[in-house]
C-alpha cells in the first residue's frame, strides 16, 4: 500500500512534542528529554505512518536560508531512511515574543510583518519536505480583555494572512485548527463553524479547510463527532488530531477513549462512514502522556490511543449499519441505543 498505509486503509500520524518530558504550566519537567532522532525511530516501531511538524520541529527559525535548506535536507534524510512522510507542517507563531499580542492580529505592524514572513518561510519548508498540508493553530489571535482589538479588523487581518499563504505556494493547502480558549481568554475563530465560514472567505476555498482535535471541540461545549461530520459534509476535515478530555477545563490532551469511550465512538463512526482516509488523510494524535508516566513508557499514550481507534473501528465494522437505520426510520431510539451499547460492552 502507498505511503504505509495500514491494512485497516488508514494512516497514522503524530507529532515529536508528543514525546515529551512532562512539564505543564503547573510544573517542571518530570522525565529526560529524549533525542530527536530517537523520536522519528519510534514512529514505525509504534506503527506509525507519518509526522506533524511545526515549523521550528525541523529547524530552528532564526537561521538565514541556505542554512534552514541544509538543516531542512538533514531532517528530509531522516524520515525517508525510517519510511515516513511529513503529514501536515505548521508555524509555531505563538512562542516568539513578537507575537505575545498576537501574531496576525498584533496592534503592533511590525509584528505582524514578522508573522506573515515566518508563515510564508513555513510554506518554503513544507514544500522542501514535500508536504502540501499546512495548519494554523491561531494560539494567540485572541484577546485578553475585549476592547484591546477591534474584532473585525482581527478576523479581516487573519483572512489577509490566510490569502498571504494560498498565494505564496499554489499547491499548499491551509487547513484552520479552532480552539476556543487557552492561551488567550477568548479567540476570534473558536469552532469548526467559525473556520469553514472563513475558508469561503479567502481567495481559494478549495484549498482552505480544517483540522479538527477532539479536545478543542469538547473545550467549546461541542460534541467532535457532530464537527467531523459538519466539516465532511463541506468536503473540508483534512486532518484529525484524536484525544480526549475531561471537562471544560485545561486542554488535557488525554488518550484517546479513557474519558468516554462512547463520545470516542462516535468520531470513529462519523470517520470511518463518511469515507474520511479514502482520499490519504491520516488518523492524527495530540495526547500527552501523564506526568508520573516514566521515560522508559513515555510513548505508551500513543500506542495505546491508536489501540483505542482500531479497537473501536473494528467495533464499528461489526455494527449492524442495516437495523440501525431501521431502528433510525422508526424513530426507536431507545432500542438504538442499546444497540450501541451493546456493542462497547461486547454484547450482542
Amino acid at each position: 500500500m502507498a505511503n504505509g498505509a495500514s491494512p485497516t486503509n488508514y494512516r497514522f500520524s503524530f507529532g515529536p512534542w508528543n514525546i515529551s518530558t512532562g512539564a505543564d504550566p503547573f510544573g517542571p519537567p518530570a522525565r529526560k528529554e529524549i533525542d530527536f532522532a530517537r523520536k522519528i525511530r519510534a514512529y514505525k516501531e509504534l506503527g506509525f505512518d507519518a509526522v506533524q511538524m511545526h515549523d521550528d520541529d525541523i529547524v530552528s527559525a532564526d537561521l538565514d536560508w541556505p542554512a534552514t535548506l541544509k538543516g531542512v535536507a538533514q531532517v528530509k534524510s531522516m524520515l525517508d531512511g525510517e519510511g515516513l512522510f511529513v503529514e501536515i507542517v505548521a508555524p509555531r507563531l505563538w512562542e516568539d515574543p513578537r507575537t505575545v499580542d498576537g501574531g496576525f492580529t498584533s496592534n503592533s505592524a511590525s509584528d505582524r510583518k514578522y508573522a506573515l514572513d515566518r508563515a510564508k518561510r513555513t510554506v518554503d519548508i513544507a514544500r522542501e519536505v514535500g508536504c502540501r498540508n499546512y495548519v494554523l493553530w491561531l494560539a494567540r489571535e485572541g484577546t485578553y480583555i475585549r476592547e484591546a482589538k477591534d474584532a473585525k479588523t482581527a478576523v479581516g487581518r487573519i483572512v489577509e494572512a490566510w490569502n498571504t499563504i494560498l498565494e505564496h505556494d499554489p499547491d499548499i493547502r491551509v487547513m484552520g485548527e479552532a480552539k476556543p480558549n487557552e492561551p488567550m481568554d477568548q479567540a476570534y475563530l473558536p469552532t469548526v463553524g467559525h473556520m469553514i465560514g472563513i475558508a469561503y472567505k479567502t481567495v481559494d476555498p478549495s484549498r482552505s479547510g480544517v483540522l479538527i482535535e477532539s479536545a478543542h471541540s469538547i473545550l467549546a461545549g461541542l460534541d467532535p463527532a457532530d464537527d467531523m461530520a459538519y466539516a465532511l459534509y463541506h468536503d473540508k476535515l483534512w486532518s484529525v488530531h484524536l484525544n480526549d478530555q475531561n471537562g471544560l477545563k485545561y486542554d488535557q490532551d488525554k488518550v484517546f477513549g479513557s474519558v468516554d469511550l462512547r463520545r470516542a465512538f462516535d468520531q470513529v463512526l462519523t470517520l470511518e462512514t463518511n469515507g474520511y482516509g479514502r482520499n490519504g488523510e491520516c488518523v492524527g494524535l495530540d495526547v500527552k502522556a501523564m506526568r508520573t508516566t516514566t521515560v522508559e513508557d513515555s510513548m505508551q499514550h500513543l500506542s495505546n490511543s491508536r489501540t483505542m481507534f482500531l479497537r473501536l473501528l473494528e467495533i464499528v465494522r461489526e455494527l449492524d449499519l442495516k437495523q440501525v437505520e431501521v431502528l433510525r426510520e422508526a424513530r426507536q431510539y431507545e432500542q438504538l441505543e442499546m444497540l450501541i451499547l451493546n456493542a462497547l460492552t461486547g454484547r450482542k
